[in-house]
């Protein structure tokens, strides 16, 4: 697992694709600092090593990165760690627009493509 502060190439995605999932790379992003944690078998993994150094449970959201597909679907938007009807999201998805530009912001500025 990578705790993602500055720039990866996608080249390095696909590599920890190709060494777990395959097409996929879970990712947790942390909205709140910028940071996104990638390559575990389970987005919960990824959320506790955030959650361990510091970030906050609120600010944490669960995607899936396809490294060989273009544009919107580059990212998927679906993780059970989301699951929060108290901050109003009742869906594994993400129900708030403005987390979701944030979370493709985030994720925009931590992989080169």
């Amino acid at each position: 697992m990578l705790i993602l502060r500055e720039k990866i190439n996608i080249d390095e995605i696909k590599r920890i694709a190709q060494e777990t999932f395959g097409t996929v790379v879970k990712a947790v992003v942390d909205v709140e600092k910028g940071i996104m944690a990638i390559g575990a078998e389970l987005h919960a993994d990824e959320e506790a090593e955030l959650l361990a150094i510091g970030s906050k449970q609120e600010s944490l959201w669960g995607i899936n990165i396809y490294p060989d597909a273009e544009s919107e679907s580059f990212i998927e938007f679906d993780s059970l760690i989301k699951l929060r009807p108290s901050q109003g999201n009742k869906t594994r998805g993400v129900d708030n627009p403005e987390i979701r530009k944030r979370i493709i912001e985030i994720v925009n500025s931590l992989i080169a493509r």
